[in-house]
C-alpha cells in the first residue's frame, strides 16, 4: 500500500515537472500582463508623464460616447463576413481533396500555402495587386473590356470607401480558404465511418442526401469548433492588413477595434483608453461565444 502511494506521489511529481515550464510562462507573459491592463484601464497615462494618474471609470465613461468605437466595431463585424464564406470554402475543398485522386497531395500542399506565408509579404503582394494603375485586377478588368470593345477601368480598391472592405473580405477568404479549417474538415471528413454512406445507399440516398444527413451531423463538432475559434479570431483581426495596406483608411473604413487599440496606446500614448477598450473587447468576445455555446451547442451531433 505504501509503495503504491510512493509511485502515485512520483507520478503527481513528474506530471507537474513537465506542467510547470508551461505554467510559468502563462503566469508571467499572460497572466500578469492581462491583469496589469486591467489595472490600466483605470488609469490615465500617457507614457510620457511620471506615472499613472487614477481615473475611477473615466474610460469606459468616455468609450460610450466614443463615435468611433462603434464605427470601428462595425467594420470589425463587416470584415467578419469573410467567415462563413471561407468555412464554406475550406468544407468544398476539403471534400474535393478527400476523393482519391491523383495529384491530392501537390493540390493540399498548394492550397496550404497561403497560411504559412509571411503575412507582411502577402500583404504587399495585395497591395500590388489592388494598385488602381497597374494591377492585375484593374488590368485584367481592362483587357476584359477591350475584348468587348468597351472601356472598362477598375475601382481603386483601397482608396475608395466603398471597395476597401470588399478587398479585404477577399484577400481575407483567398488567406484563409485553404488553410487549418481545411485540414480539420479534411481530418473530420476521414473520420465519417463508411458504414453510415453504404447505408444511405441501401436506402436509395443520394449525394446531397448523404451529405446533409450522414456528413453534415457527422462533421458538425468540427464546425462548431471552425466557427467558433473564427468569430474570437475575427474580433482580434485586421491589424496587419490595415497598418500594411491602408493605414486604417481611407477614412478609418478599414479601421477595427484591434487596430484602434493599436493608435490609442502606440500612436497616441492613451494606454489607458487602449486597456478599456481591451477589456470591452473582451467582454464582447466572452459574451458572443457564451450566446453560440447556448443557443448553437445543441445543434452539434456528438457520436
Amino acid at each position: 500500500m505504501k509503495n503504491g502511494l510512493k509511485d502515485k506521489t512520483k507520478e503527481t511529481i513528474a506530471a507537474y515537472g513537465f506542467l510547470m515550464p508551461n505554467l510559468l510562462g502563462f503566469l508571467l507573459f499572460t497572466s500578469i500582463p492581462v491583469l496589469a491592463s486591467l489595472g490600466l484601464s483605470f488609469v490615465k497615462w500617457d507614457l510620457l508623464s511620471k506615472g499613472p494618474q487614477f481615473a475611477g471609470l473615466a474610460n469606459f465613461i468616455e468609450l460610450t460616447k466614443d463615435p468611433f468605437f462603434g464605427k470601428y466595431c462595425w467594420n470589425t463585424l463587416v470584415l467578419m463576413t469573410a467567415i462563413p464564406i471561407s468555412m464554406a470554402g475550406s468544407l468544398l475543398l476539403a471534400i474535393a481533396l478527400n476523393q482519391k485522386l491523383r495529384g491530392t497531395v501537390i493540390f493540399r500542399t498548394v492550397y496550404f500555402l497561403p497560411t504559412i506565408c509571411s503575412g507582411v509579404a502577402i500583404f504587399m503582394l495585395w497591395r500590388l495587386i489592388y494598385n488602381p494603375n497597374f494591377g492585375f485586377l484593374n488590368s485584367m478588368t481592362a483587357q476584359f473590356g477591350d475584348m468587348l470593345g468597351l472601356r472598362l477601368t477598375g475601382p481603386n480598391w483601397l482608396t475608395d470607401e466603398a471597395w476597401a472592405k470588399p478587398a479585404f473580405i477577399i484577400m481575407s477568404v483567398w488567406q484563409s480558404i485553404g488553410g487549418y479549417n481545411m485540414i480539420l474538415y479534411l481530418a473530420a471528413l476521414q473520420g465519417v465511418p463508411r458504414d453510415l454512406y453504404d447505408a444511405a445507399e441501401v436506402d436509395g440516398a443520394n449525394s446531397w442526401q448523404k451529405f446533409w444527413n450522414v456528413t453534415w451531423p457527422q462533421i458538425s463538432p468540427t464546425t462548431f469548433f471552425i466557427a467558433t475559434m473564427s468569430l474570437i479570431g475575427g474580433f482580434q483581426a485586421g491589424f496587419d492588413q490595415a497598418y500594411i495596406m491602408t493605414g486604417g483608411g481611407p477614412n478609418g473604413s478599414t479601421t477595427t477595434i484591434i487596430y484602434y487599440i493599436f493608435n490609442n496606446a502606440f500612436e497616441w500614448y492613451r494606454m489607458g483608453y487602449a486597456a478599456a477598450i481591451s477589456w470591452v473587447l473582451f467582454l464582447i468576445i466572452f459574451a458572443v461565444t457564451v450566446v453560440k455555446w447556448r443557443f448553437f451547442g445543441k445543434a452539434v451531433h456528438y457520436n
